[in-house]
């Protein structure tokens, strides 16, 4: 398996986009990377709970006020193009880069 490295979205806490990502993005200009690894995605596929989708990243981070997420979650983000699952130990959103 590959290892995906992953940059932080501005603005956001916890929602990690991939760092090749060639669509216009905000990402943090700190220089800091993630890989796959630190930011805990699973290594086998797992079952995912599509949610309705989002216009932004920046409204995953409210979710937790009125649609608190569970580790599995996914939300498909209509001005990226890419959907992100929620990973608990994290407490984070990260981008899908391999659906199966």
């Amino acid at each position: 398996m590959r290892t995906r490295i992953y940059k932080k979205m501005a603005g956001t806490s916890a929602v990690f986009i991939p760092a090749d990502f060639n669509h216009a993005s905000p990402v943090e200009r700190d220089g800091l990377t993630w890989t796959d690894t630190e930011l805990s995605m699973p290594e086998t596929p797992q079952s995912l709970r599509w949610k309705s989708p989002l216009d932004t990243s920046l409204a995953l981070e409210g979710l937790e006020e009125y649609d608190p997420p569970s580790p599995g979650d996914a939300r498909y983000i209509m001005k990226l193009g890419i959907g992100f699952v929620y990973i608990e130990k994290i407490r984070g959103w990260v981008a899908l880069t391999d659906f199966v």
